[in-house]
């Protein structure tokens, strides 16, 4: 038994591409809200770059098929482009709408292989990618501050305002941010900004594509830079791993499953090496070996989202024959 929660990663692009659709989507958070063993239901975002349902009104779809679990945002890609201020409204009337079970996670894009058309929607916004990073920063402060006090003002490089009340208050205060960091290891001083922002600004860090390595001792750096600054982190502070997960019996068609759906929706073609790191794949004892691996290293949240056509019979076989291996 670990002692990590569970949440299960639906996609609002996979809607857009007829992978998925609206009524699948919702039935599957219902499931999950029912299911004890999943804590929480999660979307991705982004707006042209890999266009999708925009996340803000699926997850109020959502709320209102939910009770229970969290909802959460993994992650909010189009932070930098969004109006700050309009943003952090929006959110608050979400977590209000959800009776407090909102997660925001802040990031910001990325222009590597997998991102999408993510120049031409900067482009299309008249935002300088450049600029992303503060304006993200920007978002996080203005997000927790609007959730925390009322006649809140706020002046910085992007985002300017004076004696604002947000309306309806979020039942959450402050509401919970947590902050992406991938550090790739090849740009050493790039890896310690990004963990560096975690540590100053994140009530949680999320990240994908690790190795059990690299997550334990990404999060020692980030205790580190966090003792630099002389931040305590709570103890509630969250350490979640984005993940994938395809259930069968036949692990090399499997695979091949796995690369091919991969494949289709983010356009690249993922090798095997990758592959083996991103996402649990086989029999139900080797994912919850695979997944075991992750929360021994630290990781308190462990998203996996369901690779395959065959979303249900996935949805199934992780709730009945993965999770209850893990869980208790």
């Amino acid at each position: 038994m670990v002692a990590s929660k569970f949440g299960l990663t639906l996609s609002n692009r996979s809607v857009v591409l007829g992978m998925s659709d609206v009524p699948s989507m919702l039935a599957l958070t219902t499931a999950a809200d029912r299911a004890p063993v999943w804590d929480s239901v999660w979307l991705g975002d982004s707006i042209f770059a890999k266009p999708r349902l925009d996340v803000m009104v699926a997850l109020g779809a959502m709320a209102a098929v939910s009770s229970r679990v969290r909802l959460g945002v993994g992650c909010m890609a189009s932070a930098p482009l969004r109006d700050a201020l309009l943003m952090a409204y929006q959110w608050a009337s979400l977590d209000f709408m959800c009776q407090g079970r909102s997660i925001f996670v802040a990031c910001q894009g990325q222009k590597e292989a997998g991102g999408g058309q993510f120049a031409e929607e900067f482009a299309a916004f008249g935002v300088d990618p450049d600029s992303r990073s503060q304006r993200m920063e920007e978002a996080i402060e203005i997000m927790r501050l609007i959730s925390m006090e009322e006649s809140a003002s706020y002046h910085g490089e992007f985002n300017h305002f004076d004696s604002i009340t947000v309306m309806p208050r979020p039942l959450q205060r402050p509401l919970p941010i947590w902050v992406t960091a991938n550090p790739n290891p090849a740009f050493p001083k790039l890896k310690a900004s990004a963990l560096q922002r975690v540590a100053r600004l994140g009530d949680g860090w999320m990240t994908t594509a690790n190795t059990v390595e690299s997550l334990r001792e990404n999060f020692a750096d980030i205790r580190r830079y966090a003792d630099d600054i002389g931040r305590e982190l709570a103890q509630d502070f969250e350490v979640c791993l984005y993940y994938n997960i395809r259930v069968t019996d036949d692990r090399e068609a499997g695979m091949a499953t796995t690369a091919a759906y991969l494949r289709d929706y983010y356009g690249v073609d993922y090798d095997r090496d990758f592959l083996e790191r991103w996402v649990a794949v086989g029999e139900p004892s080797r994912c919850i070996d695979e997944i075991a691996k992750f929360a021994e290293a630290g990781a308190t949240t462990i998203t996996l989202r369901l690779i395959g056509h065959d979303e249900r019979d996935q949805f199934d076989r992780v709730t009945e024959q993965v999770l209850p291996g893990l869980c208790g």
